[in-house]
């Protein structure tokens, strides 16, 4: 299936000459000198020097924060060395920038003020001005200043999973209430994705405007979902998201957690890099990749089991010489977690990880 492709109506902006980064040189389809390593939640819980800052700060009054942000989001890479910085942010940024009623709940996650499960609350969520969320901008401004030659990847989470914690009204195991809007009131589902899609590309619109070097579209909870419902109700609203992007020139990476079966249509949308969780391997993902975009090169990222980060360095290693292994099927890999990083790893665990994909 072939979605439309539509221009993107983003600020044009001069964008940093970042073209021997390593993670930039895999993102468009290159072997760099190294595999390229960064973490999903790298900017995190895991570190103690995060968890001292963040102490008496609420996560969404962080995340509009723009000295904090930039402080948070730059610990890793000074830390760690990775070889992308990812912006502190959260995925619900954005619907509480737009003034939708939720709190971030330690312990629980996102939860909903109010639930949006009917025509009328689809009609009255509100859109998203650019200037709600003028202090990311600002945070990426300050960061491209600082980062210097390590790209800063920008987020957002995908429509799906933004009407999955609307509708729920926060974290869900089963997604009831989204799939019994998607499959009893089509016309509200679409709506409210139509919505979504708007908000979100706004979001990323602002985040390249400002100076992102590729950006990221998580969509947590698409893997709930089999494929028909995913290509019918799900694909069409990732898909004028990732491709109004497209003449932004940054690379779109697309992760989806609980994935695997879905890696063809969710290659399909339009994104330059496929994120893969823990649950197929790279090799596989890779042919399936190919298989659902035979022109082009298949990229990756992932795919190393968060979990295994606690089993101590000799599995570590053997698990991560293993994921760069299996990486080397794709045109180009960068070295991940199928997920994000635990609150429980030792950051060490992670700065050896890196050194480790340095030195191959």
């Amino acid at each position: 299936m072939v979605y439309e492709m539509s221009k993107t109506t983003a600020p044009a902006t001069a964008r940093r000459l970042l073209l021997d980064a390593p993670f930039l040189v895999a993102a468009r389809g290159e072997r760099p000198d190294h595999p390229p390593v960064w973490f999903m939640r790298q900017a995190g819980r895991s570190l103690p020097e995060y968890r001292a800052l963040r102490a008496d700060q609420p996560m969404l009054a962080a995340c509009m924060t723009p000295e904090l942000v930039c402080e948070i989001t730059l610990q890793p890479v000074r830390r760690h060395g990775v070889d992308a910085a990812i912006l502190f942010s959260d995925i619900m940024v954005p619907l509480h920038a737009a003034g939708v009623g939720l709190d971030i709940v330690p312990g629980t996650g996102p939860v909903v003020h109010t639930p949006v499960r009917s025509s009328s609350e689809v009609k009255a969520l509100p859109v998203l001005d650019p200037a709600a969320v003028a202090q990311v901008a600002t945070a990426v401004r300050m960061l491209v200043a600082e980062l210097g030659q390590t790209p800063l990847i920008g987020f957002a989470g995908a429509p799906f999973t933004l009407a999955s914690y609307l509708i729920e009204g926060g974290p869900s195991r089963h997604h009831e209430h989204a799939k019994a809007l998607m499959h009893g009131e089509p016309e509200t589902w679409h709506a409210l994705l139509d919505r979504l899609a708007e908000l979100t590309l706004t979001f990323l619109q602002v985040q390249v405007a400002a100076g992102v070097d590729a950006v990221q579209l998580f969509d947590s909870w698409a893997g709930a979902v089999s494929e028909r419902e995913y290509r019918q109700f799900i694909a069409p609203y990732s898909a004028r998201v990732l491709n109004r992007l497209a003449e932004a020139g940054v690379p779109r990476i697309h992760f989806g957690v609980g994935t695997g079966e879905l890696l063809g249509a969710m290659t399909e949308v339009g994104a330059d890099v496929m994120g893969v969780d823990w649950r197929v391997g790279l090799d596989v993902a890779a042919q399936r990749v190919r298989a659902a975009r035979p022109h082009g090169p298949t990229v990756l990222q992932g795919n190393l089991d968060p979990a295994v980060l606690l089993a101590g360095w000799p599995v570590v290693e053997r698990e991560v010489r293993r994921v760069i292994a299996e990486g080397q099927a794709a045109d180009a890999h960068v070295l991940n977690l199928g997920h994000g990083v635990l609150p429980e790893t030792d950051p060490q665990i992670l700065t050896r990880i890196v050194e480790l994909a340095h030195s191959l």
